[in-house]
């Protein structure tokens, strides 16, 4: 056969095979994010590579949009590989999940595409672990997302790493009330997006927009660090809107503390996401000397509604090969070990408590699933019949601890606990 570009390269551009040393590799990673995230209590799901063009555009925007396959089925539908998974699981949880006890955390690893110029760390096709909490608000679901997050990358075995949390309505609320174009608007926030700010200030020059206005967009990327840049961001707000974007990062941060990761992450108010679906807190994982990402997301409570079901959700997704180059410079690799299932709540004066057991018993290797919605006692026992959790540990307000297990769900004494094996010992001198 004589040789062509197609004999040359035997696959489209984009696009590269992985043979097994590097196989076995990606198997290892995504194993070690994905019985993470089942040990949160996170639920495995499945969509399609190719769903309706029309379906995938509800969710992504305009700029995701054109970077889509298309294809046409025999009967004529408009057909798109997924640019992304959020949106197929946003039709899922709204066709498929919406009577079903929420909330609801799922995960994924799939592949998707993007038509683009390919790049080091973005292929045509790349490979996607993620996780999805819908049906709760609040910083408790926003906070155990970063959480997961970060102990996620950890568990892959990364090892120098640092997640940035911003929140959208800061910015946001910083324009509201301008007289801006649209075009104007998307000029500002792709310089931003981009960090160009010699950009930025050429569009704001050409704007004519008050000085005041201009030194607080000016200042926006300069709004990093830690509880600093917070109280900073409060001081500058000149709008309901941001204001309380900046108490929103506040509470989340505090809750991050007791999560036991906030050494890990910072603020950062000029973080600008590349998708239109978030509306509160967005998040991005960074690795030193790898100029990208390796993990974004965040919170976007207006995207399952345009399926026709109201729900608010928050996740992030890994760049699978993305995590693999930063491991390669760390040398690490993961592991996995079984695990038991446990569900633990509490009322809002014992949430220290419970969070600080919990992390223990995952460190342990046990699935772990911390109730966000700190509902009473008697809702959390129908929560885990429902769900199948065969055991349930709840610290009340005085941070008492009792601890159910299935198929009764009655509050197991000393003698009970102590059939559980060394269950007692990880909860110390809380064991009744």
């Amino acid at each position: 056969m004589p040789e062509s570009l197609y004999t040359r390269r035997m696959i489209p551009r984009g696009l590269k095979d992985f043979l097994p040393k590097d196989a076995a590799r990606k198997r290892a990673v995504e194993n070690a994010l994905a019985t993470t995230f089942a040990r949160w209590g996170y639920a495995e799901v499945i969509t399609p590579t190719v769903e309706f063009f029309e379906c995938l555009a509800l969710g992504d925007g305009p700029e995701l949009v054109e970077k889509m396959y298309r294809l046409f089925d025999r009967e004529g539908h408009q057909l798109a590989l997924r640019p992304e998974v959020t949106t197929p699981i946003g039709r899922i949880v709204a066709t498929r999940l919406k009577d079903e006890p929420m909330p609801q955390r799922l995960y994924y690893l799939a592949n998707v595409f993007r038509y683009e110029e390919p790049q080091a760390g973005r292929q045509r096709e790349f490979w996607q672990a993620g996780v999805e909490l819908v049906g709760a608000t609040g910083p408790a679901a926003d906070a155990e997302v970063i959480a997961l997050a970060v102990t996620a990358l950890a568990a892959a075995g990364l090892k120098d790493f640092r997640l940035d949390i911003g929140q959208v309505g800061y910015g946001n609320g910083l324009m509201e009330g301008v007289a801006l174009s649209a075009d104007d608007r998307r000029a500002i926030r792709k310089a931003l997006l981009r960090r160009d700010y010699v950009a930025l200030e050429e569009i704001l020059e050409r704007t004519g927009l008050p000085q005041d206005k201009r030194r607080l967009l000016r200042e926006l990327p300069r709004l990093r660090g830690r509880e600093e840049a917070i109280v900073r961001a409060l001081e500058l707000a000149d709008n309901p809107t941001s204001r309380q974007a900046a108490e929103n990062l506040g509470e989340l941060y505090a809750a991050l503390a007791a999560h036991g990761v906030a050494d890990r992450v910072y603020i950062d108010f000029g973080m600008i996401k590349d998708l239109d679906y978030y509306t509160g807190m967005v998040l991005e994982g960074y690795v030193p000397d790898l100029g990208f990402p390796v993990c974004t997301g965040g919170r976007y409570d207006n995207l399952i509604a345009r399926f026709g079901y109201e729900c608010p959700a928050t996740g992030f997704v890994v760049g699978v090969e993305r995590l693999m180059m930063a491991l390669e410079g760390q040398g690490a690799l993961p592991g996995s070990e079984p695990a038991p299932r446990w569900l633990v709540g509490s009322d809002h004066a014992g949430r220290p408590r419970a969070l600080s057991a919990a992390r223990h018993m995952r460190e342990r290797g046990w699935t772990v699933e911390v109730d966000v919605l700190e509902r009473p006692l008697d809702a959390l026992l129908e929560y885990a019949r429902a769900r199948g959790v065969p055991y349930l540990a709840y610290y009340d307000g005085d941070a008492r601890l009792q601890v159910f297990a299935a198929p009764g769900y009655t509050a197991l004494d000393a003698a009970g606990m102590a059939g559980l094996g060394d269950v007692a010992e990880l909860f110390g001198g809380d064991a009744p």
